[in-house]
């Protein structure tokens, strides 16, 4: 296993979570690492991204300002603090990597070449 996430649960909307993404392999060697999210019958969507060097990041226009996305490159470790959390939020949180060689942060789906297992974040209402 390339990438593991962990964090997720059941919260109530206004709630806090953060998620956890440890990488290894080669994966470990990726500078930039990002955050995806897809919900029952919809399609997988970008969440944030970060950068490995400068810590340069991106985030979805849907959870800017609430979501922050931030790395421990010693420990090769990506986390996705959501806070202010709503019922839209509900989905499975996938953790993704771009290949080793690439820098330049992305925000489709298919230019992210390793993908964790995904956890799952419920928020009630």
């Amino acid at each position: 296993v390339q990438l593991q996430a962990s964090g997720g649960g059941l919260v109530q909307a206004g709630g806090s979570l953060r998620l956890s993404c440890a990488a290894s392999g080669r994966a470990s060697s990726s500078n930039v690492m990002g955050w995806f999210r897809q919900a029952p019958g919809k399609a997988r969507e970008f969440v944030a991204a970060i950068n490995r060097y400068g810590g340069g990041t991106r985030y979805a226009d849907s959870v800017r300002g609430r979501f922050t996305i931030s790395r421990e490159n010693a420990k090769n470790v990506v986390y996705l603090q959501m806070n202010n959390l709503k019922p839209e939020d509900t989905a499975v949180y996938y953790c993704a990597a771009r290949s080793p060689a690439i820098t330049v942060i992305q925000t489709l789906k298919n230019s992210y070449h390793f993908w964790g297992q995904g956890t799952q974040v419920t928020v009630s209402s």
